[in-house]
């Protein structure tokens, strides 16, 4: 379950949360690591360990560490901010780091990626990669619609991206909501994809709770177990809990009765799809 449904700054105040979510049935959490040194890692890994949840991260690069930034000390503080993540990662016991890397979420140009900003963006990544192999922790880059960024908005081209970067563990997030709106086809995307599909968001077309909307949810996981993957799924919703988160992913108005009824149902739904696929 990602805790972006409930804050984007997660302390020791939340173990109560983690152990909810346990009793709910979750395996594991996704933890926000907007910040590399922005929470109390070490011992949130421990409480984690304490209530039985396995646990991956969530990131994104602010505009003064973009990768695709044409000046040269803002790439250099991106290379530095990631590996600082990844270091962060490692202390937590994350298994995966996982957003959209390559470029500041809602950074938009009114045109196309130009090829200078891919290479741009590969050669920051590349070392990131590097060091996340290190330090034992696998790299899934996020694609993300149109109206989000102009970097990477399918599924066919984060793949390419991930083969340019070339490290191993480092692939991609496949999220059925970005997906939803950019894939003509969902079951060709996932098979083209394949093996380089390291980790997937589990998220509604309305980012509410999974299975009430209209992702194209049979195709998808026939796709993903067809191609062997055995990865997290990971709960994606986003409800008004947080003024700044909801405003970040435009959520007007309510849209589930409470975060309970979300997590509880999207679990279930989510297992009896997956058994089903």
């Amino acid at each position: 379950m990602n805790l972006l449904l409930w804050t984007g700054n997660v302390t020791e105040e939340h173990v109560p949360l983690f152990r909810q979510i346990r009793q709910w049935g979750f395996d594991g959490v996704e933890i926000p690591m907007f910040d590399p040194v922005g929470s109390p890692w070490k011992a949130l890994a421990s409480a984690l360990d304490g209530i039985g949840l396995g646990r991956t991260a969530v990131c994104v690069v602010p505009p003064d560490a973009s990768p695709v930034s044409p000046d040269a000390k803002v790439r250099a503080a991106a290379v530095d901010r990631l590996k600082r993540t990844f270091d962060a990662a490692k202390t937590l016991g994350a298994e995966t780091v996982a957003g959209p890397v390559c470029a500041p979420v809602g950074e938009l140009t009114g045109r196309p990626r130009t090829a200078d900003e891919w290479k741009r963006a590969v050669e920051v990544i590349r070392p990131v990669a590097e060091h996340a192999r290190s330090v034992g922790v696998k790299l899934a880059v996020e694609f993300l619609n149109r109206f989000e960024t102009y970097f990477l908005n399918c599924t066919a081209d984060a793949s390419k991206f991930a083969d340019e970067v070339n490290v191993p563990g480092c692939g991609i997030l496949y999220d059925t909501f970005h997906a939803h709106i950019e894939e003509k086809n969902v079951d060709a995307a996932i098979r083209a994809a394949g093996k380089r599909i390291l980790h997937v968001h589990i998220s509604e077309n309305d980012r509410s709770t999974p299975g009430e909307g209209q992702v194209r949810w049979k195709e998808s996981f026939a796709a993903l177990k067809g191609t062997g993957y055995d990865g997290w799924f990971v709960v994606e919703a986003f409800g008004q809990a947080l003024p700044e988160l909801a405003g970040a992913t435009k959520i007007w108005r309510a849209m589930f009765p409470d975060a309970e009824y979300l997590a509880t149902r999207a679990l279930r739904f989510t297992r009896e799809s997956w058994a089903k696929a």
